[in-house]
């Protein structure tokens, strides 16, 4: 596969309509077009945007090589099953080029020299057909290949630009013309880069690249178009970053647990340190859309100091990437990583202090038998089994535990709530607290005339009030 990413000598639609082409001098370009805006090129600016579109594409196969005349090569035979064929995998690496704010003809052939030259020429005629006729822009079969390439216009090979009047008095102007050229004649006049560059597109000779590396960390910068004064418009920068992110996430068989995006503010006499936004995983992940999905909850709520000029996205913290799961049916109710990431979402949208778990303590008491921890605080199963009494899995508990226990009626020497309660188990004694506030209550289960369960508790009574009728409460209910 092969990306040709469009420059900035590109022609537009309205450019093309008023006649103007390419190599045209700026005054008649003005003449032809008045509202014409011309940009010069920028090359530094060029080769980190074809840098930041290698990383990204990274998540589609590990080996990506830089080409010339701003295209990048993607060796795709092994990612195709992954991704469910070639129309799918096209249409991923569309959608990612268009999030990056990029345009780029794509094209698929054997050999790569052969998708190079397929895509210059789609992205030369903007995927029509020129003087040479339609030429699609995938061809998976060597018979059709050598077709399609045989149509193709001599001038796409770098080394036979030089040599363009030449061929023309020959009259050849097609590969497949020029295939059937002396080869000897031939490299001596053109040199036999050219017929090696040839070979290459028809498969006669092997090909070698040199690998996109992934750095060993990760941090990416965008500059902005213009001010920026709400967060929320920050959102389509920080997606550009983020396909980064993920490219050199599968790159490196890493998942993600911790995120910074830094929004740079005006430089120079009122300069001001970055406004950081940090979000912390509770589950490492390495997918965009999780994370997109966050920051938009972060953005929206994110109070700007001064404009933004600029984003950094750096990964923090990342770790090893979990393998698949190896359970043979699926957990119903979704998996622990969807569960994992449905809590992000609402702290993100809610806020930490809003969205807490269940920790428990080494204590007898109900009450204090529990401490509420912000949901991404880790607490490690062994911790958490660490805190519990040791027979606390042996005793009955209530899933709903009243935040204050009820004081109940008592008819005819019996409980009373809503009907008569019956006890329906033995006692469980709770003595604790001596340390701060103690607790005298025998526990037991008690059944209403409706069947419900309840748990309800006497209150000993110690001291000098001995013979005192007993006090009953209901602390919790049954489900």
């Amino acid at each position: 596969m092969v990306l040709e990413q469009e420059r900035v000598l590109a022609l537009s639609p309205a450019a093309r309509a008023a006649g103007i082409g390419r190599g045209m001098r700026r005054g008649g370009v003005l003449m032809l077009l008045p509202e014409a805006r011309l940009y010069e090129r920028d090359p530094a600016r060029e080769a980190e945007a074809l840098d930041a579109v290698a990383l990204a594409m990274l998540q589609y196969t590990p080996q990506v090589a830089l080409a010339e005349e701003a295209t990048l090569l993607m060796d795709i035979g092994a990612s195709l099953r992954l991704f469910g064929g070639i129309r799918a995998l096209c249409a991923r690496v569309r959608a990612s080029l268009r999030a990056l704010g990029f345009t780029a003809a794509v094209s698929c052939a054997p050999t790569a020299r052969a998708a190079w030259l397929l895509a210059r020429y789609g992205g030369q005629h903007g995927g029509r057909g020129g003087a040479y006729g339609r030429v699609p822009g995938r061809s998976l079969r060597m018979a059709s290949l050598e077709r399609r390439l045989d149509r193709l216009p001599v001038a796409l090979l770098p080394p036979a630009r030089l040599y363009a009047a030449w061929f023309e008095g020959l009259g050849c102007e097609r590969l497949g013309e020029l295939r059937r050229l002396p080869r000897p004649g031939l490299q001596r006049r053109c040199g036999r880069e050219l017929l090696d560059m040839l070979d290459a597109a028809y498969g006669l000779c092997p090909e070698l690249f040199d690998w996109v590396a992934p750095p060993e960390s990760f941090r990416a910068r965008l500059e902005l178009f213009d001010r920026i004064e709400q967060a929320d418009l920050l959102l389509a920068g920080a997606g550009h970053l983020v396909l980064q992110l993920v490219g050199w996430l599968c790159a490196r068989q890493f998942a993600v647990e911790r995120i910074t995006l830094l929004m740079e503010h005006e430089r120079g006499r009122v300069a001001m340190p970055p406004t950081p936004l940090e979000i912390a995983l509770a589950e490492p992940t390495w997918r965009d859309e999780h994370l997109m999905r966050l920051l938009k909850e972060r953005l929206a709520k994110q109070e700007l100091p001064a404009p933004v000029i600029g984003l950094a996205l750096e990964a923090l913290q990342v770790r090893a990437m979990a393998p698949p799961t190896e359970s043979l049916f699926p957990e119903p109710g979704g998996t622990e990583e969807d569960r994992m990431r449905m809590l992000e979402l609402l702290v993100a949208r809610l806020g930490p202090e809003n969205v807490l778990q269940a920790l428990p303590q080494a204590d007898y008491r109900p009450e204090v038998a529990n401490e509420w921890v912000p949901v991404q605080q880790k607490v490690r199963p062994s911790e958490r089994a660490a805190r519990l009494p040791p027979d606390v899995a042996s005793l009955p508990r209530p899933s709903w535990l009243l935040a204050k226990p009820i004081a109940l009626l008592m008819r005819n020497h019996r409980p009373f709530y809503g009907s008569p309660l019956k006890v329906a188990s033995t006692p469980e004694r709770i003595e604790a607290g001596w340390w701060s506030e103690t607790q005298t209550r025998d526990y037991f289960i008690a059944e209403g005339q409706d069947h419900t369960l309840y748990w309800i508790y006497r209150e000993r009574i110690v001291g000098s009030g001995a013979d005192a009728e007993p006090r009953w409460y209901l602390h919790g209910l049954f489900g």
